[in-house]
């Protein structure tokens, strides 16, 4: 086994999940912002909202703090952050300028340019950004520890595995920053932060410290030196958070189970929501890559494609996606039969995209799909 397998399939299927839960956006109750509305409605889709942002990016950002120490080390961080702009800077410029732009314009109508740069700024730039708000943090997370490399002349401290009480301290702190932090920014209120870059607060802890989380694994070895055991029980508790939660979500009674519970705030509702986000996120976290190290002993050649392509994939995928729900949104149908087809579609295409993308020297650079690119190395 390679070291890179459990992070492939890990990797995998974070991007398949993303992928899946935009594909649901129009067919729950889901927050504002999603340029597709459907009237087939179902609020069964609302614990699978909550359950998929606990843990899908927050994943992605795990992997990419693992890849990102090596990659400093090898090249230096000169390199290392002329590597990260090209591979996270150039996309995010040229697909926000020539694809998101277009789309901003269009759905505002006609107005000013400066009442258009206000209409941006007042939702924190995130009709530029879409989903490359996450490439554009994490080229900020990659400068930041550039930064911290230089300062501390190439640390390669090595952080002890984490046992059971250092991992459940983990997530009582995460799940108390959160729940304080929802006090004054809940879940969907946008800011932008340093005036340019769109940050949701609410879920701002669960990205930072899992991407400061993956960087110490790397450097402690914890993905090999993690036992087995310890990954079973954590992906237990995950598990059952994420069923909690779903039973939580759908037996509540309403004008709690969407304002405090999903919202903040500072009651126990918004508490809850907070633990349980944190249990599903910590535990999925610590034991899918362990639980897939002990299960796959060799590559699996359609992950591995699927790796290569995966970061291709999450660029593309949006612009699948929201073309998929508009093609369905006319015939009065099953919201769980649209969902099934726009999300079987949108996997197909998003990975066969970019797959094929490798073949076109220009766009291969720009979206990442050499055989070895990986969303953070």
């Amino acid at each position: 086994m390679t070291r890179l397998v459990p992070l492939d399939v890990t990797r995998v299927a974070v991007i398949v999940m993303v992928i899946v839960h935009h594909a649901a956006q129009p067919y729950g109750p889901t927050g504002p912002g999603w340029p597709v509305t459907d009237a087939a409605q179902s609020d069964w889709f609302r614990p699978f909202y909550t359950v998929n942002a606990a843990v899908g990016l927050s994943l992605l950002f795990l992997l990419a703090g693992y890849l990102v120490p090596a990659s400093c080390d090898r090249t230096g961080p000169r390199r290392f952050l002329r590597r990260r702009w090209s591979r996270l800077g150039l996309p995010l410029v040229v697909f926000g300028i020539a694809a998101n732009l277009p789309i901003a314009l269009a759905a505002e109508g006609p107005s000013s340019w400066r009442a258009f740069a206000g209409s941006l700024y007042d939702d924190a730039w995130r009709p530029l950004y879409l989903h490359l708000w996450f490439v554009a943090h994490l080229l900020v997370y990659s400068a930041l520890y550039t930064a911290w490399h230089a300062l501390a002349h190439r640390p390669r401290r090595s952080w002890p595995v984490p046992g059971h009480r250092a991992i459940f301290a983990f997530t009582g702190a995460l799940a108390a920053v959160t729940w304080v932090v929802r006090w004054w920014y809940p879940v969907d209120e946008w800011v932008p932060l340093l005036w340019v870059l769109p940050v949701e607060p609410a879920r701002l802890a669960q990205y930072a410290s899992l991407f400061v989380a993956g960087a110490m694994a790397y450097r402690g070895g914890w993905l090999r030196g993690l036992p087995g055991g310890t990954g079973r029980v954590w992906l237990a508790v995950g598990l059952a958070a994420s069923v909690t939660m779903a039973a939580a979500q759908l037996a509540a009674p309403g004008g709690w189970h969407y304002n405090e519970l999903a919202n903040g705030g500072a009651g126990w509702q918004s508490l809850v929501r907070s633990g349980l986000e944190a249990l599903i996120c910590v535990g999925l976290a610590v034991g899918v890559p362990v639980v897939v190290r002990d299960l796959v002993h060799r590559p699996l050649p359609l992950v591995t494609a699927m790796a290569a392509s995966s970061y291709a994939a999450y660029i593309l995928h949006l612009y699948i996606v929201v073309p998929l729900q508009v093609a369905v949104a006319g015939p009065s149908a099953s919201p769980f039969l649209k969902f099934g087809v726009v999300s079987v579609l949108a996997l197909a295409l998003s990975f066969g995209a970019a797959h094929l993308s490798r073949r076109v020297p220009g766009l291969r650079r720009l979206l990442g799909t050499a055989p070895s690119g990986t969303p953070g190395g």
